[in-house]
């Protein structure tokens, strides 16, 4: 049976490899557990960095993501079980492809896994480590590659091909590259970027299948490629947990401590749909910065504490010799508004929502930025504190993201 909410935990199983894994792990010993630990990852490699695979690896700036020295590894007093998939979860129990692990506290962090499209011959995706070292070793000067999905890792993928002397052309079934993730306005913006690194950008196309040397368009047509990499995305890798009866839907259902449907189980990172108070909503961000700073909350819950888990969402990207991040959540907006000018190496695009009708001026609740680390690294204190701002001040680059709070916004 598994220990109940205020029980001490002898035995915690973590399952999954990742970032998400490690740090839980890391975040336990730190507290003070001196229990049990176990973690399950289905790759043979330990621990690694995913973030560097579409930029400075795929590009052959570092040979190496690990995330830890062994010795670190072995510093933790923990059974590191790689090369082992979760099959099976019963009560108290996990069973593997090769073993069964009783737990007194599971956490559930298996990622997620890449979409693929019909066809299948020849498609390549990016995902893990052995997915990048694959596509490096086709990435040629001349090489002709096409990247399905203009989306963060499409563009990634396109930057460093190109860079690497690739004939490269990127197919995106919307209106825009990044349309799906900052919206058709936004992403029409980075569409020059591509003609500039000498990358041919096909929008509204939608892909039919994938066969060995191209792929054939959904309304017809052939492009004939060396490589085809399909970048449209991911879906939390939960499908073993479906027979358990655990809650799913878009990943593991989680409360805002981090625990699912089945007392004593836990999800953390791209497989966690967490329920967000400051957003009002369910939310499932694929981003690096969750995988390293959830495991903090996650930690003290797995030990009787009653902490929440309620970030704003971070992200960024490197593209085409531009560094984009993002924070937020812009589903809400009811405004937008532009910060500088597109055409420039700097700029920002901002999202607010309705503020308190006591207070004039709006509620910045997520921010785009390029090229602006300072106006990004104050937007994202401001939307942390649920910060009131002038939108005039806001789209005036010549005043600070600062000075545009209202001073009696909470926190700022």
């Amino acid at each position: 049976m598994v220990a109940g909410r205020g029980e001490y935990p002898e035995r915690i199983v973590v399952v999954g490899g990742g970032l998400a894994g490690l740090r839980t792990i890391e975040e336990l010993r730190a507290a003070g557990y001196r229990g049990s630990l176990t973690l399950i990852g289905a790759e043979s490699r330990p621990p690694y960095d995913r973030p560097p695979l579409s930029k400075a690896f795929l590009s052959g700036a570092v040979d190496d993501t690990s995330l830890r020295p062994a010795g670190d590894l072995a510093a933790l007093g923990a059974r590191i079980r790689l090369g082992e998939r979760a099959e099976w979860l019963g009560d108290g129990v996990l069973r593997t492809d090769l073993a069964e692990y009783p737990f007194d506290r599971l956490v559930i962090a298996t990622g997620a896994r890449p979409v693929t499209l019909p066809g299948g011959a020849g498609q390549r995706v990016l995902r893990s480590f052995d997915d990048a070292l694959a596509l490096r070793e086709t990435i040629a000067a001349g090489a002709r590659m096409v990247i399905v999905g203009a989306g963060w890792i499409g563009a990634e993928l396109a930057t460093a091909a190109a860079a690497r002397g690739c004939q490269v052309t990127v197919v995106e079934a919307g209106a825009a590259p990044l349309a799906a993730a900052v919206g058709a306005e936004v992403g029409a913006v980075t569409s020059a970027w591509y003609a500039q690194a000498g990358v041919e950008l096909l929008l509204g196309r939608a892909v039919g299948s994938i066969a060995e040397g191209g792929l054939e368009l959904a309304a017809g047509g052939w492009l004939a490629a060396d490589v085809v990499v399909t970048a449209v995305g991911v879906r939390p890798d939960v499908g073993w947990l479906e027979p358990a009866g655990v809650l799913l839907d878009n990943g593991v259902v989680v409360d805002s401590r981090l625990e699912s449907s089945m007392t004593g189980v836990y999800a953390v990172g791209d497989c966690a749909a967490f329920w967000s108070e400051r957003f009002a909503r369910r939310m499932r961000p694929e981003h690096w910065d969750v995988a390293l700073r959830a495991p903090v909350t996650l930690a003290a819950n797995l030990l009787g504490g009653d902490e929440r888990y309620d970030p704003v969402p971070y992200f960024w990207s490197e593209q085409f010799g531009r560094m984009l991040q993002f924070a937020g959540d812009h589903r809400a907006a009811t405004e937008f508004l532009w910060r500088g000018d597109t055409a420039t190496a700097s700029w920002s695009a901002c999202w607010l929502a309705e503020g308190d009708d006591a207070l004039a001026g709006r509620r910045l609740v997520a921010m785009l930025t390029v090229g602006a680390p300072r106006d990004f690294a104050q937007g994202r204190r401001l939307i942390e504190a649920r910060a009131l701002v002038d939108p005039a001040q806001l789209a005036d680059p010549g005043v600070s993201v600062r000075a545009a709070a209202i001073e009696a916004s909470p926190g700022v």
